[in-house]
């Protein structure tokens, strides 16, 4: 039975484990699986986006202020990728995903690159990767700062390394640990304070000169 999104009062902030295949959206006029299927609350956006081909974190929010904090780049806040590619890289194209690699809309910001494991707790994907007899696999963890179209999918291209599957872990210190494909979960007041929410803006202490004024018209 479809959730009514009507029903339930979101949080603040939601972390979800966006499962392969569903547009990061809430409608689609071609029927395609949404994000409406996942969840039964009213009043989210996505901040930033993931591909339908993408799974894992995605923050949602109806807080304008901070959806334009996660999704500005100007931010900066790091986006941590496990990323199955063709072939085992080596150092040279690992050195090359560090440094910044020049795609057609420009070179990237350095980026944390690193062969990983197979994460132990990794879901079934439906459908599979394609598998080749004598290509082998292997997994990288990639930590970003910015979030192009497609970007680890062209980075890894470009260095020779086919992106086979792309799971988002981690959004600054928000992490995806523990959520199955299509679960979701608020993020909890610590979680929020990391992304500075809450906060009051810094006060600036006024000069010596702003002091001295004031201090003159309260004796007249």
């Amino acid at each position: 039975m479809p959730h009514d999104r009507s029903s339930v009062a979101a949080p603040r902030l939601v972390l979800l484990n966006k499962p392969y295949d569903v547009l990061c959206q809430f409608t689609d006029a071609q029927g395609r699986p949404t994000l409406a299927g996942c969840l039964p609350l009213p009043g989210l956006y996505p901040a930033g986006r993931l591909d339908r081909d993408s799974e894992g974190l995605l923050l949602l929010t109806g807080d304008g202020l901070l959806q334009k904090r996660i999704a500005d780049p100007a931010h900066k806040l790091p986006k941590t990728y496990l990323v199955q590619v063709e072939g085992i890289p080596d150092d040279t194209a690992l050195q090359a995903l560090r440094d910044g690699v020049q795609l057609n809309d420009g070179p990237t910001r350095p980026a944390q690159a690193r062969l990983a494991p197979e994460p132990a707790d990794l879901w079934p994907r439906d459908p599979p990767i394609r598998q080749r007899l004598h290509i082998p696999t292997a997994w990288l963890e990639l930590t970003l700062t910015e979030g192009r179209n497609r970007q680890v999918r062209r980075m890894t291209a470009a260095v020779g390394h086919p992106t086979l599957r792309l799971i988002r872990v981690a959004i600054g210190a928000l992490r995806l640990d523990g959520l199955a494909p299509g679960q979701w979960r608020a993020a909890t007041a610590q979680e929020l304070a990391t992304l500075g929410h809450g906060q009051a803006p810094a006060r600036t202490p006024p000069s010596a000169a702003s002091r001295s004024r004031k201090n003159a018209s309260r004796s007249r």
